[in-house]
């Protein structure tokens, strides 16, 4: 008998795209069902992430009209990751596998299938991973290129070219539920669960319809976040600057002193105040600030604050 199959879809402000993203999920779903690839308790369920306009009002009426579609309401927004995670937790008390993907229909449904074979060959999480970047903006490549390279560089274990269009058995949704961060970077905490995984290369395609969810300025805060809570090493980068700095305040005390000696070859205090900026200066500041980011994160994790509130659950 298959197992059952929960798509989770994450929804902030997506009234325009829902009617489109509903219809089209609702046809793939019903197709691996009539496949023998997911149960017929499978569901589409949509995570609405505390929307101001009309998209829990419409997820709401595809529930009612047709139980395939379940929805889960956060009580405020909690951005996406947080949204995600509610879901996928909310899905495994229900669901022997998930699929998590965006609501902008950017992602390949038609590779579901795959993602599902994949699944009955062995592999606890399968990953969605883009054949290559030649729709994006040449900003877009360069900014994404530049993001995993960050990553990698710092020792954050991410699968290159993979957001959130993936793939988790119950086991492994299991293990994620063991992770107790506060301040979730799903991309680097699902590798750290382990067990067999596989991979579907898909093209990704325009978004249907509405706008861009992650700017410029949430990208780079999720690739600090990926930084930050992953490794150490821009603390560690701390120390070699600090070395870097004092070997050049060194030679910059020698080369003033000799000044300092030889008549009318400096001018009095310049020798101070050349060793006290290149010594004190930006290396302090830049100091305080990745201690500070590191410390404001410490202080989100020890309150250990819900990283949800479920408002609403439908689901029959």
């Amino acid at each position: 008998m298959p197992d059952t199959l929960y798509i989770v879809v994450p929804c902030y402000n997506e009234e325009a795209v829902l009617p489109e993203t509903s219809s089209r999920l609702k046809a793939e779903l019903l197709r691996l069902i009539a496949a023998g690839l997911a149960g017929e308790d499978s569901r589409i369920m949509f995570v609405d992430d505390g929307s101001k306009d009309r998209t829990w009002e419409l997820i709401e009426a595809y529930h009612t009209s047709d139980p395939i579609f379940s929805a889960v309401k956060l009580s405020r927004n909690r951005g996406h990751q947080n949204a995600l995670l509610a879901g996928l937790m909310t899905a495994m008390q229900r669901a022997d596998v998930t699929i998590s993907m965006d609501s902008d229909l950017q992602d390949d449904i038609g590779c579901l299938d795959e993602f599902m074979r994949q699944y009955y060959d062995g592999c606890d999480i399968v990953y969605g991973v883009r054949e290559d970047r030649a729709k994006d903006t040449a900003f877009k490549r360069r900014s994404a290129q530049a993001f995993y390279r960050m990553l990698k560089m710092f020792g954050v274990n991410v699968v290159y070219n993979h957001a959130d269009y993936r793939l988790m058995s119950k086991r492994a949704l299991e293990g994620l539920a063991s992770f107790r961060e506060v301040n979730l970077f799903l991309r680097g905490l699902v590798p750290l669960i382990g067990y067999k995984t596989g991979t579907v290369k898909y093209s990704r395609g325009e978004r249907f319809a509405g706008e861009s969810k992650y700017p410029l300025k949430k990208m780079l805060g999720l690739a600090w976040d990926g930084v930050s809570s992953f490794s150490i090493r821009p603390m560690r980068l701390i120390t070699i600057m600090s070395i870097i700095v004092l070997a050049v305040s060194l030679g910059l005390m020698i080369y003033s002193l000799v000044m300092a000696i030889l008549p009318g070859r400096t001018v009095p205090g310049w020798s101070v105040l050349t060793i006290s900026i290149w010594l004190l200066g930006g290396l302090q500041l830049l100091a305080l600030g990745v201690i500070g980011e590191y410390i404001g994160k410490i202080y989100s994790e020890i309150k250990d604050r819900p990283k949800y509130i479920i408002e609403t659950i439908l689901d029959q």
